[in-house]
């Protein structure tokens, strides 16, 4: 992996071209947003690896615990990013937010549900966050280098998403594994994209 920090291609992190580049000054300005979901991301996936007898109860309980606290941070960040972004730039996070938030009430409102129910609806609310991760790495692309681990984050929502919808009967554990390790990857991600946004903001200041 390149050292380069992430910064609008063809120019330099100075504070002009942030103030040039709305979207990018908006994610460098909330940089710790990514952080926190990331570490909340590798928790739960770390938890689902060692507590592997987890009941059914607890598993959704911590499922919906992550998507919403995760959805609210992100919905956070979506909102104080409109004050240094175009007013459409962070949609995609705004959305991510919402659903986000849906599911964590939902999987609080009926807890009672079966193994099958919970695996599709994880795998529905990781296919959709996938589609907008995506969504959103492409916006960012012309601002930011390295844009293809955003975009493989997104595409691994999406393949988890998919895996889980068209094979919801798989082993328990086998499927269990499968969640854990897709939450501790995509955390890693958004971290790492955290600390090189946070770089951008030192090196323009």
């Amino acid at each position: 992996m390149s050292s380069e920090t992430p910064i609008r291609k063809n120019d330099s992190a100075s504070g002009g071209d942030l103030a040039n580049s709305p979207l990018l000054r908006a994610m460098v300005d909330n940089w710790w947003v990514a952080l926190v979901r990331g570490l909340l991301a590798i928790l739960f996936g770390v938890l689902t690896f060692v507590w592997p007898g987890i009941s059914l109860l607890s598993l959704v309980l911590l499922f919906g615990a992550y998507t919403l606290v995760d959805g609210v941070i992100a919905l956070y960040g979506a909102i104080k990013g409109r004050g240094s972004a175009e007013r459409s730039s962070l949609w995609w996070l705004l959305f991510v937010g919402i659903t986000g938030i849906a599911a964590g009430i939902i999987t609080f409102v009926y807890p009672q549900v079966t193994a099958l129910v919970l695996v599709i609806f994880i795998g529905a609310w990781a296919l959709v966050r996938g589609i907008f991760e995506i969504i959103g790495a492409i916006r960012l692309r012309k601002e930011i280098d390295h844009e293809w681990l955003l975009i493989l984050a997104g595409i691994l929502s999406v393949i988890v998403g998919l895996f889980l919808l068209i094979k919801p009967g798989a082993g328990a554990l086998a499927l269990l594994w499968l969640i854990g390790g897709y939450a501790i990857a995509f955390g890693i991600i958004l971290v790492w994209l955290a600390f090189r946004l946070k770089k951008v903001g030192t090196q323009s200041a």
